[in-house]
């Protein structure tokens, strides 16, 4: 089998995205519109209608889409005709290739450039360069059988994933179905949180460290997890500083639960609301779960404004003005020792299936870089 060095314009013409004017946007209508955000996501958040989408920019299944910006993600596209957003590029064969080969073969060159590509914010790649990645390649019939081969291991990793992740999610709702319940718990007096909290605007501590917000874990380092793919601008002099004990609530999120007191001291981008403890009625601890539980949630679902969710936004003022109880405080330490007890062995079987992902992505990774690197015999694997 011989393998020959090609350049990715010889093996697929590029498709540059289109900039749709937001004014056409609509959360339902003919057409989807795939942008940077939903490469990886399973859900469109946005679609166009028909009449508006220029055939030259609609996707095909098979076409293999291009993050421009961030960290340059690329997926084998099959979910149907969709519009490509500027900022997206796709690469569709010109019968010199197989576009699975290149979907699975591209990621390792793209992560190259964007190692070696230096910008203060977000990084930006053009057409040129996905063009002229050269990558060796072996003839068409030899990428369609390393494709299948990957296409049917990949598949059975993916699934054993899938299961691990809808294993988590039953965790976590009965983590939350628990802590819910405790939290029902607290009753009487309620006070408003505007005298538990005020705001906090102390900025311009750029050596601490970036914090973020989590819907599932609250307020941790940012550099705990390897799924924020937001990235820390160079200048952070504008970031708010956070020190243990402070309520941290996503503006955007707080109805989908981003919310939390932090353990931490580090800080946060601007965007989120920084708020001290007034006094010591309530325990760190005992805030943090009732905060976050599934009533207060709703609460502020109901109170966040904006045309669609993903404008949602909630602020102080309508935070503030939330009633929430302040027991007496040795009942929120007995509360708050109930929840870890109950939670305890949910947490560590979460922390097992986090595990088990991690290492099947390592292994799916693995995989595809000996496949189309040639490292392995693919002919006799394919069944």
């Amino acid at each position: 089998m011989t393998w020959h060095e090609q350049r990715v314009r010889e093996m697929a013409d590029l498709i540059n995205g289109f900039p749709f004017d937001s004014a056409t946007f609509a959360d339902q209508g003919d057409v989807p519109l795939v942008r940077i955000r939903d490469i990886l996501s399973n859900q469109f958040q946005t679609f166009l209608p028909a009449e508006s989408v220029p055939e030259s920019v609609l996707l095909r299944n098979g076409d293999v889409v291009i993050g421009m910006d961030g960290d340059f993600n690329t997926i084998h596209w099959v979910r149907g005709p969709a519009a490509l957003n500027q900022r997206l590029c796709c690469l569709r064969s010109n019968g010199r290739s197989d576009s699975r080969f290149l979907a699975y073969a591209l990621p390792a060159h793209l992560k190259v450039i964007n190692d070696l590509t230096y910008a203060t914010t977000v990084k930006h790649l053009s057409s040129g360069q996905v063009k002229g990645i050269r990558l060796l390649a072996p003839d068409l019939d030899e990428q369609r059988a390393i494709a299948d081969y990957l296409d049917r291991e990949t598949a059975q990793i993916d699934a054993l994933i899938a299961k691990q992740q809808r294993l988590i999610q039953v965790l976590r709702d009965r983590r939350v179905s628990v802590l819910d319940g405790i939290a029902r718990e607290a009753g009487e007096p309620t006070t408003r949180l505007k005298y538990l909290y005020r705001e906090s605007g102390i900025a311009n501590h750029p050596g601490e460290e970036v914090l973020s917000v989590y819907r599932d874990y609250g307020v941790i380092p940012k550099s705990s997890r390897s799924d924020n793919f937001n990235r820390t601008p160079e200048n952070v002099e504008r970031y708010l500083l956070v020190q243990p004990g402070d309520l941290v609530i996503n503006r955007m999120k707080a109805w989908q639960g981003s919310l939390g007191v932090s353990q931490h001291r580090g800080i946060v981008s601007g965007d989120y609301e920084v708020l001290r403890p007034i006094g010591d009625q309530l325990l760190p601890e005992f805030a943090h779960l009732y905060l976050r539980s599934a009533r207060m949630v709703e609460q502020y679902k109901i109170r966040s404004t904006g045309i669609r969710p993903s404008q949602w936004r909630i602020y102080w003022a309508q935070t503030g003005m939330l009633e929430v109880p302040v027991p007496d405080m040795a009942v929120q330490h007995a509360l708050v020792t109930r929840a870890s007890e109950q939670t305890s062995k949910v947490d560590t079987l979460i922390a097992k299936a986090e595990q088990f992902i991690e290492l099947a992505l390592e292994r799916r990774s693995a995989l595809i870089t000996a496949a189309v690197t040639g490292q392995i015999e693919v002919r006799g694997e394919v069944v």
